[in-house]
């Protein structure tokens, strides 16, 4: 990931060391897929020309070009960074004034494209340089500040051609995606426009939808749903899916959804709720890693050679804010591709799928295969990890109890 104030008046060279010019601006396609096609080269006789992105070899500390690169044009349906979407207003359906465009972001793979916007104060003092002496200085006095990020997935790419930044509020075309396909575009923005869709879908979809949802979104869903409205959902829902989501709200919520379930559908739900009485606490095992959100790439791999050299095992390093809450995860692999002074939040995965002590063994076994994780992080009530659950452990912990 990089951030286009990061691009910005990068030099460019040829692969024969001749100085082409500096990066001045970004050209994308206006769509749902805002992949980069173009970059904007500004000479030392501030003469300006496109050169397409395949002719660029590499983008590090200097650009990379091909030496035989070509100049084209900017065609239809592609539009700037620049002048169309940074230090933009962007505004909600009834055309308010939220916030503003302080910083792009780019991702790299598999290809450059625009995966969203830094709508807070870092993005504005990452263009003076001051993002990591601050950070630096934040670390030192104990304050966690992060990036306020709004994806790509709440933009309407439509409206960038007109001069204005807009939020995705109503979609018409929302029930031709498929259910998992929308849940993964909802994971990409907050539980207020998760709300705000799901509201607008039948609720048969909208279950469909729900039951694709990472568990942090259908927990914070049902937490503040009427329990008519919960019981109609809970009853379009997997069973399994549905007993897990239970089990995360107060007893008192939970009774008076079973309320309003049918008898059938009841009963099935409360002998999978009564799994759940032998604990996962059992399986636990506190050999994790638990780090800053702020910490960077360096002072992680600092903290693991010195916390985890006893470990039979270590797959991933869960990420936790200042009142030590789960706030995201990353796989070793992804944390060694990372420059040493890349901080966590940067590039962590921030939809942790989880379970809790009440979560029944065979629903956490089920959450690693659909989702092709080793471990899942078991959370108490306030979101703080109170250990790890492996692979290994909970089919070890099975075969023992079916023999």
């Amino acid at each position: 990931m990089i951030y286009f104030s990061e691009l910005a008046n990068r030099r460019v060279y040829t692969q024969d060391q001749v100085e082409v010019g500096k990066v001045s601006d970004c050209i994308f396609l206006a769509t749902d897929q805002p992949r980069i096609t173009k970059l904007h080269i500004k000479d030392k006789d501030k003469n300006s020309f496109l050169v397409p992105i395949e002719y660029f070899i590499k983008i590090n500390d200097n650009v990379l070009v091909q030496k035989n690169y070509q100049i084209v044009e900017q065609v239809e349906n592609e539009i700037s960074i620049v002048k169309n979407l940074l230090d933009k207003q962007i505004i909600d359906i009834g055309g308010n004034k939220v916030v503003r465009a302080n910083d792009v972001i780019i991702q790299e793979k598999p290809f450059f494209f625009v995966s969203g916007v830094d709508i807070g104060l870092v993005g504005i003092l990452r263009w003076f340089k001051l993002e990591k002496p601050l950070f630096s200085i934040l670390r030192r006095l104990r304050i966690h500040w992060l990036p306020q990020i709004l994806s790509w997935a709440d933009i309407q790419p439509i409206e960038l051609a007109r001069g204005r930044v807009k939020l995705k509020i109503k979609e018409t075309k929302l029930k031709k995606v498929r259910p998992e396909d929308l849940a993964d575009h909802l994971e990409k923005t907050n539980i207020v426009n998760v709300k705000r869709i799901l509201n607008i879908l039948d609720e048969q979809f909208a279950a469909e939808v729900i039951g694709n949802l990472n568990i942090n979104f259908q927990t914070a869903l049902f937490r503040h749903m009427n329990p008519e409205k919960a019981a109609k959902i809970i009853s379009l829902i997997e069973p399994d899916e549905a007993v897990d989501i239970l089990l995360t709200v107060n007893k008192q919520k939970r009774e008076q959804i079973l309320q309003y379930i049918s008898e059938e559908n009841k009963k099935e739900i409360i002998y999978l709720m009564s799994l759940s009485k032998t604990p996962i606490g059992e399986i636990i095992t506190s050999e994790y890693l638990q780090a800053d959100s702020n910490l960077m790439v360096s002072e992680i791999i600092d903290l693991l050679k010195k916390e985890t050299k006893d470990f039979p095992h270590l797959s991933y390093v869960y990420f936790v804010n200042s009142q030590k809450q789960l706030v995201g995860v990353c796989n070793l692999h992804e944390l060694l591709l990372h420059n040493p002074d890349t901080p966590a939040y940067r590039f962590m995965t921030q939809n942790v799928i989880v379970i809790h002590l009440t979560t029944p063994k065979e629903i956490a076994i089920k959450k690693m295969l659909k989702y092709q994780l080793y471990a899942l992080p078991v959370l108490d009530d306030k979101k703080s990890i109170l250990g790890i659950v492996t692979l290994d452990d909970i089919m070890e912990f099975m075969e023992e109890n079916l023999i």
